[in-house]
């Protein structure tokens, strides 16, 4: 059974689907740990405490930068035995301390189809606008591997919606999050637990 640690920023809404899919036995092999914050109050860790998951706070504010940030993050995930590295909604680059130590053991889930509309800068509603902006027809969400470059880590599983023409991105982000990402983050986690994600070239096939 592999520990997952779920790293969290805000409400939650994919922790919380994490945690509907290991309870209704989607995830297989795994079961979710601790959950760390970046922030304290945030509804996340009402989630978990809900759930009876234990909870960490790290306070991004605390430290003076993101290298002195993530090495707290490291020593954490060391605490915690952590198998598996979830980020769900977490809103810090993690600096490669933590991404060479947790190589192709950290998930993330990105609201756009990698390689459009990612990288720095984009991220929450501000994907959904340039996806907009741009006039594309489909969009969608990308679960990938993280490494020290945003959003370039190796892609596990991608699906799409149609992108219709009223949308707003308010709309567009949640027709995404409820078809896509609450979807496929939690299988994605189970192929993991499941030693089914296999590396070859630096991409991820499934077995």
């Amino acid at each position: 059974m592999k520990n997952i640690v779920v790293l969290v920023s805000g409400g939650g809404t994919n922790l919380q689907a994490l945690i509907d899919a290991e309870k209704s036995g989607i995830i297989k092999n795994g079961r979710i740990t601790c959950v760390i914050s970046s922030k304290e109050g945030v509804y996340a860790l009402e989630r978990a405490k809900n759930n009876d998951i234990p909870t960490r706070v790290i306070p991004r504010r605390n430290y003076a930068d993101s290298v002195s940030y993530s090495k707290a993050i490291l020593e954490a995930l060391n605490e915690e035995k952590a198998d598996l590295v979830v980020l769900a909604g977490f809103m810090t680059i993690l600096d490669k301390c933590v991404t060479s130590a947790y190589a192709y053991k950290i998930i993330n889930v990105h609201p756009a189809l990698i390689p459009s509309f990612c990288g720095e800068g984009f991220y929450g509603l501000k994907v959904h606008e340039a996806a907009l902006a741009y006039g594309v027809k489909v969009s969608g969400a990308t679960i990938h591997f993280v490494n020290e470059e945003a959003d370039a880590g190796a892609i596990i599983l991608q699906g799409t919606v149609n992108v219709e023409r009223d949308d707003t991105p308010e709309i567009l982000q949640r027709r995404i999050m409820e078809n896509v990402e609450w979807k496929l983050l939690p299988q994605a986690v189970s192929l993991f637990c499941q030693d089914r994600i296999e590396i070859i070239g630096g991409k991820a096939y499934v077995k």
